[in-house]
């Protein structure tokens, strides 16, 4: 009996790693993509779970990128049974001061790259019947997040891309479900310039990559619309997200992600 396939983007690292991580224990073969060269080392002990690990070095933040993806998925003649659209990076940073090329190559890859990929994985798995996709947004896709505020408004689009598409989807075989990690213990916050915060340096401990991966692919096989992962605190957050008002929110949000120098 052939194994089945998942396919990982954003794989090299982080929650994406710790996405394949979890389902190569779990049997499955893996199809797996990042940028950079961290990805290498990262497939050397993925393969060392014993499955089949494909590795697809390509930009996603471009449309060839995830043309060069796709053809690698095709090429592979497995059909898809599980996709994490994952990748993403962030910015940090008042808005006013903020790079602009640095935030229009996170929108590309945080919103552009998921929708084109998610097109051809939904295409692929409607024609089977079957099939289940794991998108990772954020709980800051639901609050008000100064100082992330382009990074948040992107997560806001996958969180509500995925709710909807999992709607159209209700009577196919296709479920979709929307992972929503809070500050996890990976680099994130490092590449978004965010070290010297208090979310960036403290935050983060309070959830460790490996258990929101595996939260998220319990609640993908189930079948459930979304999850907050994986701190008690997410948890809490996301309960209260469309409770709590606006300023509040806004300010709870500011005081994580200012500079500690802010403070002084």
């Amino acid at each position: 009996m052939a194994k089945q396939l998942a396919i990982v983007t954003g794989a090299s690292s982080g929650i994406g790693y710790s996405l394949a991580n979890e389902l190569a224990g779990r049997g499955y073969d893996l199809i797996v993509c990042s940028a950079g060269e961290r990805l290498e080392p990262a497939v050397a002990e993925l393969r060392g779970k014993g499955g089949e690990v494909t590795a697809v070095q390509a930009d996603l933040a471009t449309r060839d990128g995830v043309d060069a993806l796709w053809s690698e998925i095709q090429s592979n003649g497995q059909p898809i049974d599980i996709a994490c659209i994952n990748a993403g990076i962030g910015v940090g940073g008042l808005f006013s001061e903020t790079d602009i090329e640095a935030e229009i190559n996170m929108v590309y890859l945080n919103c552009a790259s998921t929708v084109q990929l998610a097109k051809h994985v939904v295409r692929d798995m409607l024609a089977r019947n079957g099939g289940k996709i794991l998108f990772t947004a954020s709980i800051a896709g639901e609050m008000v997040a100064p100082r992330e505020a382009v990074y948040a408004a992107t997560k806001a689009f996958v969180l509500s891309f995925s709710h909807s598409l999992r709607y159209e989807l209700r009577d196919s075989g296709v479920t979709v479900t929307a992972l929503q990690p809070g500050p996890t213990d990976t680099d994130f916050f490092h590449r978004a310039g965010m070290d010297n915060t208090k979310v960036g340096s403290e935050g983060k401990s309070e959830s460790q990559p490996d258990d929101v991966a595996k939260q998220g692919i319990e609640a993908l096989l189930a079948g459930k619309d979304h999850v907050y992962a994986a701190s008690t605190t997410t948890k809490l957050e996301g309960m209260l997200a469309n409770v709590i008002p606006g300023a509040l929110k806004g300010a709870m949000h500011e005081k994580m992600a200012k500079p500690k120098s802010s403070f002084n």
